[in-house]
């Protein structure tokens, strides 16, 4: 289904953040009812509806108050149940980038290591699926929704302007900001993870505002969503590297993962550290002004310069 994910310039903000929202649950619930997605993509799909859903519900939180962060706490927690199922698939993801970049070095893996770890993976990957993605979990998710949309359909935003709008989109620009480690050289996973959610977060609520500038708008979202792919890349590897551990499924080949890992992380935190450099090199507060400037230019002729 077609979702509406931004603003048109000179609209009334409130009615159509209202629709956005309305239109970021029944998404989210198309998915789930679908029959022809599997129970992997269904997974997946509806992690990635609830990072939407929640990174507007965090957007919103100075209008909507305790009950958007209720629902918000609601969808994490909902979210966090699914992620079991998609920590295998994160490790096989890592596994298959970093067999890739380190092809043809001398730490690469065997061909046989490589068949008998994705086989591993398959295997554990399936029996999370059938232990996580019960009845139970959608019975709840669909209840969530269902309550999530009489919600929305309730909100009171009349009176949200954009002045509002941009001083919420800076607040999680600063966040943001503010996250970015202060030693590249050596980051914490914490911090990278801290970014990652911050990242995501204002990738999505950027959405709302790419008519503002199509160009720029466009090419802001994207390099927003090339940072999100690296720190989410370090993060699978992490995962991978869990995997690798003492007792662990792939513990017998740790010798093996660990240097294929390290060199990889180096890559992708080098090329993240870049994309964050530009991204968030202007401050909040100046963020903030050309957001309201684009908006007052746009909305006063509707041409694109």
């Amino acid at each position: 289904m077609n979702v509406r994910s931004a603003i048109a310039p000179g609209e009334p903000v409130g009615g159509a953040l209202r629709e956005i929202a309305a239109g970021a649950v029944a998404a989210a619930q198309a998915i789930l009812d679908d029959p022809e997605r599997d129970a992997t993509t269904k997974v997946h799909d509806i992690r990635r509806a609830l990072k939407r859903w929640r990174a507007l519900l965090r957007l919103l939180e100075p209008v909507l108050g305790e009950a958007g962060r209720a629902l918000r706490m609601q969808a994490r927690d909902l979210a966090r149940r699914l992620t079991v199922a998609r920590d295998a698939q994160s490790a096989i993801d890592a596994l298959n980038d970093s067999i890739e970049a380190c092809e043809g070095l001398p730490i690469a893996l065997p061909k046989k290591s490589i068949e008998t770890i994705h086989s591993r993976m398959q295997a554990l990957k399936a029996e999370n699926e059938r232990n996580i993605w019960t009845d139970e979990i959608q019975t709840d998710l669909s209840n969530y929704l269902t309550a999530a949309a009489w919600q929305v359909s309730h909100w009171d935003m009349d009176g949200v302007s954009v002045d509002d709008l941009a001083g919420m989109l800076a607040n999680t620009y600063r966040r943001a900001r503010r996250s970015i480690p202060a030693d590249w050289a050596n980051p914490d996973p914490e911090d990278l993870h801290e970014l990652r959610r911050r990242v995501v977060e204002h990738r999505y609520q950027m959405e709302l505002v790419e008519p503002l500038w199509p160009r720029l708008g466009k090419v802001w979202v994207d390099e927003a969503q090339r940072l999100r792919t690296r720190l989410g890349k370090v993060q699978d590897l992490e995962m991978l590297t869990a995997k690798a551990g003492p007792h662990q499924p792939l513990a017998h080949w740790r010798s093996r993962l660990t240097p294929m890992i390290a060199y990889r992380q180096d890559q992708h935190i080098r090329a993240a550290r870049k994309i964050a450099t530009r991204l968030f090199a202007e401050t909040p507060k100046g963020f903030r002004k050309r957001l309201v400037a684009l908006w007052e230019a746009q909305s006063g002729d509707g041409e694109e310069e």
